[in-house]
């Protein structure tokens, strides 16, 4: 299975983390979303798409990007997000526009990562140390899940 993994990340890094940990799991190309040509997504059967999280949202700059995307059929796609949170609702904004060009969306992930964002900079962020080992190792074992039930089907 062709793969690719385009992310969004600035500030700390945590997504670029993320984004490489899955891109080497499931053996596919590794993308800073500005250096992908939008249609050259048509050569790959599963496309992974991350964001860091920025004022509750995905960065404008990469929903721009999925705005940008051709159409698409029999793509398969995931999402993935890195907030203070952690939490997989940060995910339904990259699914509905990845949905609305066509794209069948096959998982989701999300992680916490340091975050340094406004009064949290006062008192030197939270999650410090994150994403970590333990965040990589369940990275992997999405990746591998993700992979195995693609394989199958």
């Amino acid at each position: 299975m062709k793969t690719a993994v385009i992310y969004y990340s600035s500030h700390h890094g945590n997504t670029k983390k993320i984004a490489e940990k899955l891109s080497e799991a499931l053996e596919g190309k590794l993308f800073e979303y500005t250096d992908v040509d939008k249609y050259n997504t048509v050569d790959y059967n599963l496309i992974g798409f991350g964001s860091g999280i920025y004022h509750g949202k995905p960065a404008k700059e990469f929903l721009e990007f999925l705005e940008e995307l051709p159409d698409v059929k029999n793509i398969k796609a995931f999402v993935f997000t890195t907030s203070g949170k952690g939490t997989d609702n940060y995910n339904n904004i990259l699914k509905e526009e990845l949905e609305a060009k066509g794209f069948e969306v096959v998982g989701e992930f999300s992680c916490k990562a340091f975050d340094t964002w406004g009064p949290l900079k006062i008192i030197g962020g939270k999650n410090k140390g994150k994403p970590n080992e333990e965040d990589f190792k369940r990275t992997e074992e999405f990746a591998k899940n993700l992979k195995e039930r693609l394989n199958s089907s």
